[in-house]
């Protein structure tokens, strides 16, 4: 199973960007989908996640309010809407899926935000 990432790159403070996560390689029975990041000299970050249905999220504090998890309908997909990004949100972002044996992750995608 891989994982790709896609969707940073830069932008202005207040600003928004959408990541997207697509599972390819293998048939996923998935627990949960979501979302890491690690910033420069950083521990990583839980920042989202989405039970199998879609219907139980979960957000780390820091984005509470600002970030949105979805599933594509085909639930191979996870996509993070972030809006009124902050200099603290820029990161590496790493998608990942939990099944009930392991966990895949994703490349990571770089999400830098300028002030």
């Amino acid at each position: 199973v891989q994982l790709q990432a896609s969707g940073g790159g830069l932008v202005q403070a207040g600003g928004s960007l959408r990541l997207s996560c697509a599972a390819s390689g293998g048939t996923i029975s998935s627990v949960a989908m979501g979302w890491f990041r690690q910033a420069p000299g950083k521990e990583r970050e839980f920042v989202a996640a989405i039970g199998w249905n879609g219907g139980i999220t979960y957000y780390g504090d820091s984005v509470k309010g600002r970030f949105t998890i979805s599933r594509g309908n085909a639930k191979n997909a996870v996509y993070l809407q972030m809006n009124s990004l902050k200099p603290e949100d820029t990161a590496v972002y790493y998608c990942y899926v939990r099944t009930l044996s392991t966990t895949y992750w994703g490349q990571g995608t770089l999400v830098t935000v300028s002030s």
